[in-house]
């Protein structure tokens, strides 16, 4: 098949979901890692927080989900009335699978009268269990909302953990051992190559990264200029080419946020620190799996009213934290959402 021929494809595709979801009075929500063509079909792009309050605003009927299940779950529990549809259940997240509610409560168990503080890549089941919710946005801001005597468990990853522990200084924070495979597969090896072969790019990272912890002491020690890297959410790292003077940026997260960044600036040039870091669970959502969902109204995702009111709340606490101006804690660091 030519490549004429399949853009003809993507964009006869494109064109009956952009038709069928005016029919359904639906709203088509892709993540920053979702394939370019399915990002480019959507209302909306973006993280999950910032798509799930999409989801909670809009007058649609239906959401379609491009995304994966923690993110649908978290927009059904946003919007209760509404319905919401992930185009491919097999959309999981190995990091959301690291820990389980039973496990939680165990861990609770362990450390009687803790706060938990759960990053919003968890089942709703966990959220449930928790007192709050977390992006990477805005998890400095969550553990100092909570008084400094409070111990602290932070889940489910070791790196955000880290770094969160280290920018607010906290002592009293357990870290739940897990991790992103996408994430944890950049390196410093990888940074430190992509630096030197573009040494005028400045440094935006991902704070679930595996080289973040190291960075981050490296800018704190002062082996690493801090003016030229940046710790920032997903959505931080979207903002940041538009407040730079500089022309390249290297981009230490998975490799689907390249296509939004390129699209929302054409004169900036924009470097994968691992060209490697592909989710493959974000990626099964193809265009004619968009088009099913619409067509047949699957796969619904739903939440038992028990666990999602439980959850809604460490949610809400999430966004309403979120939304402070706060000072950034640290050179390079992106507090907001």
């Amino acid at each position: 098949m030519s490549q004429t021929a399949t853009d003809r494809e993507i964009a006869e595709l494109q064109r009956r979901i952009k038709a069928l979801a005016k029919e359904r009075n639906a709203v088509v929500l892709a993540h920053n890692y979702e394939r370019p063509e399915v990002q480019d079909v959507a209302h909306y792009v973006g993280d999950s927080l910032g798509l799930s309050r999409e989801a909670a605003k809009t007058d649609a009927e239906v959401i379609v989900f491009c995304g994966v299940h923690f993110m649908a779950e978290t927009a059904a529990i946003l919007s209760p009335k509404k319905t919401v549809l992930l185009p491919d259940l097999a959309a999981g997240c190995s990091l959301a699978s690291t820990i389980d509610a039973e496990q939680l409560r165990a861990w609770k168990a362990e450390h009687p009268g803790a706060v938990v503080v759960a990053y919003v890549n968890t089942t709703a089941e966990v959220k449930a269990e928790s007192d709050y919710c977390c992006t990477s946005g805005n998890a400095v801001e969550v553990i100092n909302a909570i008084p400094a005597d409070k111990e602290i468990l932070f889940l489910p990853d070791m790196f955000l953990g880290a770094h969160v522990r280290r920018v607010t200084g906290r002592q009293n924070i357990h870290v739940w051992m897990g991790e992103c495979h996408v994430h944890a597969g950049i390196d410093p090896e990888n940074i430190r190559l992509q630096r030197k072969l573009h040494p005028e790019a400045e440094f935006l990272i991902h704070p679930e990264c595996g080289c973040a912890t190291s960075v981050v002491e490296a800018v704190s020690a002062g082996d690493v200029d801090p003016e030229g890297v940046h710790i920032l959410s997903t959505e931080g790292m979207i903002k940041r080419p538009g407040e730079s003077s500089a022309k390249s940026f290297i981009v230490a997260t998975e490799v689907g946020i390249l296509h939004r960044l390129e699209r929302a600036y054409p004169g900036k040039t924009f470097y994968a620190a691992n060209e490697r870091a592909s989710c493959a669970y974000m990626k099964v959502t193809t265009l004619p799996k968009v088009l099913g969902a619409l067509e047949r109204l699957e796969h619904r995702i739903t939440v038992a009213p028990e666990i999602a009111s439980k959850a809604k709340l460490a949610i809400e606490r999430m966004v309403s934290i979120g939304g402070s101006k706060a000072t950034p804690p640290g050179p390079g660091v992106d507090p907001g959402e």
